[in-house]
């Protein structure tokens, strides 16, 4: 082998980068084992005993809950705190984190959605909301075309106007809205259609990057926001999200921009004060602890009502980005008490006695050596993760503040990484409690750049907006005007003079480009809110993730060991050396996956374990050409160099022709077929390095020392070694036998059809748990007279045993084509009310049953959900069977190149033809008939 130099250097360099990737992930795992061992403390157990008094139910919550905010605590303190020194670099948690291996939903719970924006209520919107009879027919015509279209929507629209009425013109609907972009009276449909179509891409861009910003705010770790190309589709992945029914009307909720008049904080201060010292009288009085459920949020806070609704509550419940917690400017004024951390017990006797100004940094500035209010709308500072108890303890004392006070946290720490907010004073101006100006005015914002050269974003406003602007700003010179989008404060400019015409501009000292056109975007999306609605959804819990975990990390183990067993047993010393070639192979595997940040899912160890098969068959083909030398009469030396030779074109077309229809999985798939395709093509390659390279340089290594290589035993030397089997003697059997099969499957095709899953056919899947064992037939009778449709009747769902025989899995469509946001929630109640008579303890609590929150410790109720559209349904249909023709197109140019004849192509695409037919009608003859799943779904389609 030549430059074995080189391929030793480039061996360990590898080696090098994946044991520094697969690091990150090991300084992690050993962090979170010290959180865990932090929050299973006899402090937890203690405490939980005390406030159970007795009740060892209650007990058992409390320990639960206590222990998972000592977790989450413990984490949030280390979140910026350096855990990692390497090669001259620090690395805090949260950057080590950010590189380990991510695993997927399925292994770690979670929530994924796919929202698909309606360009529709675009289009309309951009039309005023036009009644004229040719536009509304048009409309209708376009969704229900759109149906059964792989177009955009502006294209069937333009198509559908065509249609109706060839001669009808756009300009006449649009000119209003598009009449300072260049739309006259005269201008034609396609030009029309153009500013459409580059309109309604922009509100996409806009409801993307509205979304991007809540859920970077909902405090999820490594989240995954992404838009699908060609498609007004968005998918979004929340990896161990605690509450689903929070993130659905986060992700579904409407973008709202207001401008606010604002309140100075040394106007207000007094308030604060004594809101501070009446919370001392509570919690110092009643020696009560403050308690935060989890759920609380830094939503904004109207003080003289409970105010923030659940969508608002999702921004920033579970925000770990700081382990700052700021002591308050007046406990540094008033005593000596500026070193002390959360863990000093003179910390504690301070928030007792201070219990507001111990979470919320009151905005004090000095001058001339002495501390005053500050005279800005921002009243405190408060690290991300206290926002929840501000907000808590500012509403305990809303009586004490003005009622036209309203407080809005910014949405964003103003010095980057710090890991802190600032409140700011709202001041309701109107009988109405409105926003002295709503976003509705806005006409158009872009990134500029003022006369110093400063990134800027200028904004327009309509003829209405520019009036009350003009007056906004007279009545406000010298105070601040609040630029407020979904109620959290994202500028808060000076205003210097009054604003004529209704132009203005926002601009920060660090602003960069990128930000500026955000921003941009952000200002805009209130004059055209885009609705998305969710169209596809996953819910995996986290208790049912860990057993994913526990099974997937098993079947690896298991498979594993016993290749490793088979070839020592098979092939002796040269056994040990293709077992050393597999486990640089996966080490490879793993080390690249957390290099480039991909995500590994079930179906990814599922592709792991297919791998370690081809890299075993990749040994097996070299080894058995090396015997065919040694039986030949060559030396060991000669017959390795001849073996590894003669088997490279089996093993690379082998691989090549996997490798392609991986790609082609990649390309076409979604989600797990993405997952499952990722980790075989890295483990492809991976796998041809091992096995050819690595295994060659320990022979090479082995022969050169003089160690004694054997490729069998007595037991294996001659197994196979005189066989020949005549297959073609046998082939008018296998003739009849392959037609007889095909010919009931095509019958059964044709009566029976295919059993699809929820992927193909859209609907929703539930996995649901219950304490005994149940008999599906009476679940399917309780949930057909649950689920009755609007004309009366019932839809009958599908129940399946999944797993051991007290876990069912629940299929229906019951109001699949109902898009309204509390849907989900219907079906899970009926859900609820149909399936409770069947648990043993039948006190479980909605709550606990649902989807609505999830937890380590939840061991019943529904454990797991999807849903899927009919729309995304039908593209999954349609890209699993264009992934299996392109697949079976790049296999027949392969082998057509590669052996110089097109008929060799031809038939080896016949084969696979053949194969996947049998398999196919197989599926058709016996789903439910046989004990296990036949469903026809995405996860199948990839094995295709």
């Amino acid at each position: 082998m030549q430059n074995r130099g080189a391929i030793k250097f480039f061996a360990i360099l590898f080696a090098l980068v994946c044991l520094f990737q697969l690091s990150f992930t090991f300084i992690t795992s050993r962090i979170e084992s010290k959180a865990r061992d932090y929050a299973k403390s006899e402090i937890t157990t203690n405490l939980a005993k005390e406030l159970a008094n007795g009740d060892e139910l209650l007990e058992g919550y409390y320990t639960d809950s206590i222990s998972h905010a000592r977790q989450n605590y413990y984490l949030d303190s280390m979140s910026n705190q350096v855990v990692f020194n390497i090669l001259l670099r620090q690395y805090t948690y949260n950057e080590c984190k950010e590189r380990e291996i991510n695993l997927g939903l399925d292994l770690k719970g979670g929530m994924n959605v796919t929202l698909e924006v309606s360009i529709g209520d675009i289009v309309r919107g951009l039309a005023g909301n036009s009644q004229n009879p040719t536009f509304l027919e048009a409309m209708a015509l376009t969704y229900e075309k759109q149906k059964d279209s792989q177009k955009d929507f502006v294209t069937l629209f333009g198509e559908s106007i065509e249609e109706i009425d060839p001669n009808f013109s756009l300009a006449s609907i649009f000119l209003y809205e598009f009449r300072d972009k260049g739309i006259t009276a005269t201008s034609t449909n396609s030009e029309v259609i153009s500013i459409i179509r580059r309109e309604t891409n922009g509100a996409f861009d806009r409801t993307y990057n509205i979304l991007r910003t809540r859920i970077d705010k909902f405090g999820v770790t490594q989240p995954n926001v992404q838009k699908i190309a060609s498609s007004n589709r968005i998918l979004v992945e929340l990896p161990g999200v605690k509450d689903p029914a929070r993130v659905r009307k986060l992700l579904q909720g409407t973008a709202s921009l207001e401008f606010w008049e604002t309140y100075k904080f040394n106007e207000i201060y007094e308030y604060f004060a004594e809101a501070n010292s009446r919370l001392a009288e509570i919690y110092y009085a009643t020696e009560d602890t403050l308690d935060v459920g989890e759920g609380e949020t830094a939503e904004e806070i109207t003080l003289e009502e409970d105010a923030g609704s659940e969508l608002e509550d999702a921004l920033a419940a579970e925000e770990t980005e700081t382990d700052t917690t700021e002591l308050s400017l007046l406990d540094q004024l008033e005593s000596d008490t500026s070193n002390l951390s959360i863990d000093d017990p003179g910390f504690e006797e301070y928030a007792t006695k201070n219990p507001l100004y111990a979470v919320l940094n009151p905005a004090y500035e000095q001058r001339d050596g002495q501390y005053y209010p500050g005279q800005s709308a921002t009243v405190g500072y408060a690290a991300i993760k206290d926002t929840a108890k501000v907000n808590k303890l500012l509403r305990e004392t809303k009586n004490i503040f003005p009622r036209d006070l309203k407080l809005a946290w910014m949405n964003e720490p103003r010095v980057e990484g710090s890991g802190v907010l600032e409140l700011l004073a709202l001041k309701i101006t109107n009988r109405d409690r409105k926003p002295a100006l709503g976003g509705e005015v806005i006409t158009n914002a872009r990134q500029d750049y003022d006369q110093n050269g400063r990134v800027e974003v200028t904004m327009s406003m309509n003829a209405e907006g520019a009036k009350i602007w003009k007056r906004l700003t007279g009545d406000n010179i010298g105070n601040q005007v609040a630029i407020v989008l979904d109620d959290y404060v994202y500028s808060a400019p000076n205003v210097n003079a009054e604003i004529p015409n209704g132009q203005s501009s926002i601009s920060g000292g660090n602003t960069s480009i990128e930000e500026a056109q955000d921003l941009a975007n952000i200002l805009k999306a209130g004059k055209l809110p885009a609705r998305a609605r969710i169209v596809e959804e996953a819910v995996v819990g986290p208790s049912l993730g860990k057993e994913a975990v526990n099974a997937g990390l098993w079947s690896f183990i298991i498979a594993f060991a016993l290749v490793l067993v088979y070839m020592i047993f098979y092939y002796n010393r040269a056994g040990f050396i293709a077992d050393l070639a597999l486990i640089t192979n996966i080490f490879f595997l793993f080390g690249v996956l957390a290099s480039f940040g991909a995500v590994l899912t079930l179906p990814g160890i599922a592709g792991i374990v297919l791998t370690l098969g081809m890299a075993v068959d990749a040994n097996v083909i070299i080894y058995e050409r090396i015997k065919e030398e040694i039986r030949a009469g060559k030396g060991i030396r000669l017959a390795i160099d001849d073996g590894y030779k003669n088997a490279y074109s089996a093993i690379i077309d082998g691989n090549v022709t996997t490798l392609l229809t991986a790609i082609v999985l990649f390309v076409f798939g979604s989600g797990p077929v993405q997952g499952f395709a990722t980790t075989l093509i890295i483990g492809i390659l991976s796998s041809l390095f091992s096995a050819i390279f690595i295994s060659r340089l320990v022979f090479y290594w082995a022969l050169k020392t003089n160690k004694q290589v054997n490729f069998a035993n007595k037991w294996t030397i001659n197994v196979l070694a005189s066989s020949n089997f005549d297959f073609m003697k046998v082939r008018k059997i296998a003739y009849i036998i392959s037609t007889t099969v095909i010919i009931l499957g095509i019958a059964s095709l044709a009566i029976r059809g295919l059993n699809y899953g929820v992927d193909f056919t859209g609907g929703r899947t539930f996995t649901v748990r219950f304490d005994q064992p149940v008999q599906t037939s009476e679940i399917r009778a309780a949930l057909a007279d649950a689920f009755i449709n609007e004309d009366g009747q019932s839809v009958v769902p599908e129940v399946k045993t999944f797993g051991p025989d007290k876990q069912v899995k629940i299929t229906t469509r019951f109001m699949i084509d109902n898009n309204e946001p509390e849907v989900d929630s219907i079906i899970q109640s009926k859900l609820y009310q149909g399936l409770l008579t069947f648990y043993k303890d039948q006190s479980i609590k909605y709550r606990d049953f649902s989807t609505d929150t999830e937890t380590e410790e939840k061991l019943i109720g529904i454990l797991s959900s999807q849903k899927v559209g009919p729309t995304i349904a039908d593209d999954i249909r349609n890209r699993a069977v264009m992934a299996i023709f392109f697949a079976l197109i790049v296999i027949f140019i392969y082998i057509a190149i590669r052996f110089r004849k097109w008929q060799f192509g031809l038939a080896g695409v016949i084969a696979l033809f053949h194969d996947s037919i049998i398999t196919i009608g197989l599926f058709s003859i016996f789903y439910n008939v046989l004990p296990f799943n036949m469903e026809i779904d995405q996860a199948l389609s990839q094995r295709f």
